[in-house]
């Protein structure tokens, strides 16, 4: 079993997103997404606070971390602006004293504490040195050339997702990995190898990301009447 005492806690964030400017401190629900989930994650039933870190650069991020008493990693602006570098995006993996990282998206508000608790759990219980966040899917799928990745289930003549084996996408909610794999140029694993990422299934509504202004309007609806 790993120890929580070795897993830091990242919630990065950053102010220059193109697609929905600010949207990390435009107001949301009569709050923010950045301090909703800085709350979300200082009410954990087993994260120890000192192990939560801030990842930013802008002065307005810092001082809403600040008001929920959370660790700042002072992130470079070179850090906010690069989406290409793993090592330049997680300038934090040699950054901090500790062996491994769970990584939470705050842009995802339906998210809950008890899910970000499931997945730390999971990933401190078992053997794999990594955990990815997914979405379970049982449906069919075709590749850009129009070929039908997903096996068609034997006897069947009629398309029925009930039938079909089940599938997985990315959550692109919670993440957790070795610290050192990062200066090797990876994240959790090896995704082109069977059993190279370890995967834990999350509901699909709490993965709800915000990636445009219509998002941003639907999962403050959903919030708001969660």
């Amino acid at each position: 079993m790993k120890n929580i005492k070795d897993v830091a806690i990242i919630a990065q964030a950053r102010l220059n997103s193109e697609r929905v400017p600010r949207k990390m401190i435009r107001p949301f629900a009569g709050s923010s997404l950045f301090d909703i989930g800085l709350k979300k994650l200082t009410e954990s039933r087993i994260i120890p606070k000192e192990n939560i870190f801030a990842s930013v650069c802008e002065e307005e991020l810092i001082k809403i971390a600040n008001s929920h008493a959370v660790n700042i990693f002072k992130r470079s602006a070179e850090s906010a602006n690069n989406d290409n570098s793993l090592q330049k995006i997680y300038e934090w993996h040699d950054k901090l004293p500790y062996k491994y990282v769970v990584k939470v998206n705050l842009c995802s508000p339906l998210l809950s504490i008890e899910t970000i608790d499931d997945f730390i759990e999971k990933f401190l219980w078992q053997e794999s040195e990594n955990l990815f966040g997914v979405i379970e899917q049982k449906d069919y799928f075709w590749n850009d050339k129009g070929k039908l990745i997903t096996p068609w289930p034997i006897d069947q003549t009629i398309m029925n997702t009930k039938a079909v084996d089940i599938t997985y996408k990315a959550a692109h909610v919670l993440y957790a990995s070795r610290m050192d794999l990062i200066s090797k140029n990876k994240f959790m694993g090896d995704f082109q190898k069977e059993g190279g990422i370890s995967l834990h299934p999350i509901d699909e509504l709490e993965c709800f990301d915000i990636d445009y202004e219509w998002q941003f309007k639907v999962a403050e609806l959903l919030y708001k009447n969660k």
